[in-house]
């Protein structure tokens, strides 16, 4: 598994409830959750770098 990078993020307090509560919907902690948000806005706007499993592989779907 890749290494993580840590960092301190500030955050409205309604924004946390609203997004500890989607979490909870969601099964998942509120980290999981900003970082699936984080993960599916990259994806949609072409910014996140493709694996080089996939660059090898142009045919496979992107999940």
């Amino acid at each position: 598994m890749a290494e993580k990078k840590k960092f301190l993020l500030r955050i409205d307090e309604k924004i946390y409830a609203a997004l500890e509560k989607w979490a909870a919907d969601d099964m998942r902690s509120i980290n999981a959750q900003i970082e699936f948000l984080l993960n599916d806005a990259l994806k949609k706007s072409g910014r996140l770098p493709q694996k080089a499993d996939d660059k090898d592989n142009p045919t496979k779907p992107n999940p």
